[in-house]
């Protein structure tokens, strides 16, 4: 099957095809048709599948068919996204595919200031790409009319979910009218994405390319047994002797991404952290070195690294696992994209073992263990609960996680041990 095959425009073809691409991934095969026909849509799928493709090129190639001429066309197309990268990973999606038509976008974030956008609301804009709480705040001010919208996208909803969005989501639905095409986007299908879909879609089609909660196939995962005090050095030693770059390091807390970024600077790994506490324009400079290669190592914590959208990424490290088991799936899909293959590294120390039980759990499948000499796990050492998001000797919080604090594991036990995977490549990130 090609681009050309599902009624998409000369104009959106050319762009398409000058990013590369020649043929659809299953998630585009599958939910571009669907948009194209008008119906509402549920999508199941994970980060790197081509989603953002997937409902970007039908709503191009519908609001290009319907054109708006005035000057000050009202907004047609209203895109919800969780984070500030993201929005500006999907307006940019927006910007190139639509680089030939006459539609335009704006993506519309928090932490900068509000006037320029204000000023940019003033002029044409076709498709807005915005975060929740930003949105709102120009809703308050009266300088956004979503009156108009014609298609509505939310994009990742299940993190939207988690980050404690639904308030200011239902906020806005009932700002838009009541017809109008729904596209709602999921890695995962919990029980209130259910219901979220229940009361947004309409007769919709579902869509799926992946089995609800798995990891990418052609993703080697790995877990690395280590006392909790010894991480660092652990983290810096499989850096430096496997030559990685491009690593992107999850941390639970704020505080925590900072410290070890500091860490392995001092150990000559150049590293920066990316976490809400930075400025726009400090995360926006460190991504950009980040994905350029400049950077070797970037500390983030879940929330900041869903915009984080590098097809060659090689690496992601879970220095700490996340209180939430749908979250590793979340942070090892930033690697093994376009068909490449990644490595998804996982530091766990014994306060960590019901969290990784969860994970195995929740992916039906275990989690080869590799012993690095001289790491050994000390015996004597006892699990400590890992309360809102960090263990007794770390500082930092993370609101907004709403999963209960992990219980302490039951004695020592030992990690198994299991033979390495075997590499697989299928599939194709957008």
């Amino acid at each position: 099957m090609s681009f050309a095959t599902l009624g998409l425009s000369e104009e959106i073809l050319r762009a398409v095809s000058e990013r590369g691409y020649t043929e659809p991934t299953p998630i585009q095969a599958q939910a571009i048709p669907v948009v194209l026909s008008g119906r509402d849509l549920l999508a199941g799928a994970q980060t790197g599948t081509g989603k953002t493709a997937g409902f970007t090129l039908p709503v191009l190639q519908r609001l290009s068919v319907a054109k708006v001429a005035a000057a000050k066309a009202p907004i047609r197309a209203l895109v919800l996204v969780p984070t500030r990268e993201l929005a500006a990973q999907v307006e940019e999606s927006v910007r190139d595919y639509g680089k030939y038509l006459k539609l335009s976008p704006m993506a519309m974030i928090g932490g900068v200031n509000i006037n320029p956008q204000i000023a940019r609301l003033k002029r044409r804009v076709d498709i807005l790409v915005a975060t929740p709480g930003r949105l709102l705040d120009h809703v308050q001010q009266k300088t956004v009319d979503l009156s108009h919208v014609e298609i509505l996208v939310l994009d990742e909803a299940d993190r939207m979910l988690d980050m404690g969005f639904i308030r200011d989501i239902r906020k806005i639905l009932a700002l838009l009218p009541k017809q109008r095409q729904n596209l709602l986007f999921s890695a995962t299908f919990s029980d209130e994405i259910k219901a979220l879909a229940d009361g947004l879609l309409d007769n919709p089609a579902l869509v799926e390319v992946a089995r609800r909660n798995t990891t990418a196939e052609f993703i080697t995962q790995k877990i690395y047994p280590v006392d909790r005090e010894r991480k660092k050095e652990l983290l810096a030693k499989l850096i430096k002797e496997g030559n990685w770059f491009q690593v992107l390091v999850f941390t639970r807390t704020k505080h925590g991404a900072n410290g070890l970024a500091e860490f392995l600077t001092k150990q000559g790994i150049q590293s920066l952290a990316i976490h809400g506490n930075k400025s726009q324009a400090a995360r926006t400079r460190a991504l950009a070195e980040f994905k350029s290669g400049k950077l070797q190592v970037l500390c983030a914590t879940d929330i900041a690294a869903r915009g984080i959208d590098i097809i060659e990424l090689p690496h992601v490290v879970n220095y700490e696992l996340p209180n939430v088991a749908e979250d590793y799936v979340h942070r090892i899909g930033r690697t093994g994209r376009a068909g490449r293959e990644g490595e998804a590294s996982s530091l766990v120390c014994i306060d960590e073992h019901k969290l990784l039980k969860d994970i195995e759990r929740l992916t039906k499948r275990e989690i080869p263990v590799v012993q690095i000499p001289g790491f050994e796990p000390d015996p004597r050492i006892k699990a400590e609960a890992i309360r809102n998001g960090q263990n007794r000797d770390r500082g930092g919080k993370n609101p907004g996680r709403r999963g209960p604090p992990a219980k302490p594991a039951i004695g020592q036990g030992a990690v198994r041990s299991a033979a390495p995977q075997s590499r697989r490549s299928a599939g194709r990130g957008r």
